[in-house]
């Protein structure tokens, strides 16, 4: 099940989204694939998240320390009775939305070919890509969006947010009710949007939605020739951050939007999904990426987030307070690199922090 976290004025980690299931394609009986802790008027909640933090040290090797909170979640007070005894939950928060018609106009094989699923040249990253049903093309696609690169396109991404998060019904998702169960017949038999037969969200607003996701422009980068930016930038290229954070890409020439094809980009992002060690597992796996995997977050903008969102949470269930703290929970492939930066003289992190919040 996710857990998402939206509503203020919780915390970031408290606006992450639960997932749920009895295995990595079967969704809670109950409940569904995403627990809703929030209701439109005449319906109760599904349930409640209690958040409780324990706290790590992280030691770098100047002696200085930092503080690390690790986020537990529990859902309470159930609208509809218990969860299924082997429920697997994953707490997220929603990604960033610039740039997404960018990315998904990069080349299928360009991404292909920055796999390396059995590590063949021993740097020890082994980024895989997804394949995953694409129900706006019918077919199996690479998949790109989401914390676990589970969507294909942009269209996909958009008929399946509307039906899971606020339950609108479209030509792609076309069920009334969204996520409700058929236990939860209040649910299910209550006023929607639309007349019967018909779609809350039809062909030409989901055209719109789609338009405007495809469209959300990537800010400018700030500062880019400043020294200490300059300095943090080789220090990132040094210390192999690259090797998932992949800088550049060129969209299609023959892309069908002409105003994104043939672009040269910097997102920092393979795409592809990683293995981020134990730290930042979740144990909930979706489609064959497991529970200790997840998608290169891109990295453009990030700089902006306090302006734009009003916090500094990062990581795909906020626990990352900044930049830093999202450095120091990476493990498995990227431990090498955490443990670079742990390594540094605090000029260089400092420098390194300015190159990211430059982007």
């Amino acid at each position: 099940m996710l857990i998402r976290l939206s509503v203020p004025p919780r915390t970031a980690e408290e606006r992450a989204l639960l997932t749920s299931g009895r295995s990595a394609v079967i969704p809670e009986p109950t409940y569904g694939v995403q627990l809703q802790d929030i209701s439109v008027p005449g319906l109760a909640a599904e349930g409640k998240i209690r958040l409780t933090r324990t706290q790590r040290e992280a030691v770098f090797e100047d002696g200085t320390r930092a503080i690390l909170e690790e986020p537990h979640y529990e859902i309470v007070d159930t609208r509809y009775g218990p969860m299924d005894p082997q429920v697997m939950m994953s707490p997220r928060i929603a990604p960033p939305m610039i740039g997404l018609g960018l990315l998904e106009a990069i080349a299928a094989s360009d991404i292909l070919a920055g796999a390396d699923p059995d590590d063949t040249n021993g740097d020890g990253i082994s980024g895989r890509a997804r394949r995953v049903w694409s129900s706006e093309h019918g077919r199996m696609m690479l998949g790109r969006f989401g914390w676990k690169a589970g969507s294909a396109s942009i269209v996909d991404q958009s008929a399946a947010a509307n039906s899971g998060d606020i339950g609108i019904s479209s030509p792609l998702a076309p069920a009334p009710w969204g996520e409700c169960t058929q236990r939860q017949q209040a649910c299910r038999s209550g006023p929607h949007g639309a007349n019967p037969g018909e779609f809350e969200a039809p062909a030409n607003v989901m055209d719109a939605i789609v338009f405007y996701t495809r469209n959300l422009a990537v800010p400018a980068r700030r500062a880019p020739d400043d020294p200490t930016v300059l300095q943090g930038k080789a220090l990132f290229y040094r210390i192999g951050c690259t090797g998932c954070h992949v800088p550049k890409h060129a969209t299609r020439r023959d892309w069908p939007v002409q105003a994104l094809a043939g672009q040269l980009i910097w997102p920092y992002t393979d795409l592809l999904v990683h293995d981020m060690g134990d730290a930042l597992a979740d144990g909930r796996p979706e489609g064959n990426a497991s529970g200790r995997e997840w998608r290169t977050a891109p990295l453009w903008g990030i700089g902006l987030t306090q302006i734009v969102n009003g916090h500094t949470r990062f990581l795909h269930d906020g626990r990352a307070r900044n930049l830093e703290e999202a450095i120091l929970w990476h493990g498995g492939e990227a431990e090498a690199q955490s443990t670079a930066y742990r390594a540094m003289p605090r000029t260089e992190r400092v420098a390194l922090l300015a190159f990211l919040n430059s982007l």
